[in-house]
């Protein structure tokens, strides 16, 4: 039961962020929306077919190998989000991306700890990690050539100078997923 509540909130939440996000232009969204959705599913078809993770227990998806649901909404909303709201300076765009990729990786591993998830021997988190990290940046360099600037709303560089909010919200974000990562690991080694 808790497995189809994850996938129900993950596919509502990454549906109702999509729609938010794409009222502010909505043909441009879309189609960064569809390529990010059909090259999320695309690298999940490959990574699962070729045996580096499984998805043992997919509820609503009728025997597929992968949750195409979960990879068409929350990955594309990942994608959407970063477009519209990075930083124009790549100063400023690394931490954001750094605190996404920090929470994309911290998801995966606590679906590891569901039935819908599991790394085989051949794959971990730091080819999770690296693997956000190139998706994302891509898929931030197309968006930026589809979207205009009028229709994003990147967050002021200022906003991520000491002790303002966005610096608050990404030291918060990579100390505590740092420190899980830590915790993680030790029980990995030790158990």
């Amino acid at each position: 039961m808790l497995d189809r509540s994850i996938i129900i909130f993950l596919v509502t939440a990454g549906l109702a962020g999509t729609l938010w996000v794409m009222r502010n232009n909505w043909k441009r969204y879309l189609l960064l929306y569809i390529i990010s959705s059909f090259t999320g599913n695309l690298i999940c078809y490959t990574f699962t077919s070729v045996g580096l993770y499984t998805f043992p227990y997919i509820p609503f998806h009728g025997g597929l190998i992968m949750p195409v649901g979960i990879v068409a909404t929350v990955f594309p909303f990942i994608v959407l989000i970063g477009v519209r709201f990075a930083p124009d300076k790549w100063a400023w765009r690394i931490p954001f991306y750094w605190a996404v990729v920090h929470l994309g990786v911290l998801g995966e591993v606590i679906l590891k700890y569901t039935a819908i998830f599991k790394f085989n021997s051949a794959w971990d988190l730091w080819d999770s990690y690296t693997i956000w990290w190139i998706y994302l940046l891509l898929f931030d360099i197309l968006g930026r050539k589809i979207v205009p600037l009028d229709s994003r709303k990147p967050i002021p560089d200022s906003t991520f100078r000491y002790g303002n909010w966005g610096w608050i919200i990404i030291h918060v974000i990579l100390i505590a997923t740092i420190f899980l990562a830590g915790v993680y690991t030790g029980m990995t080694l030790f158990k």
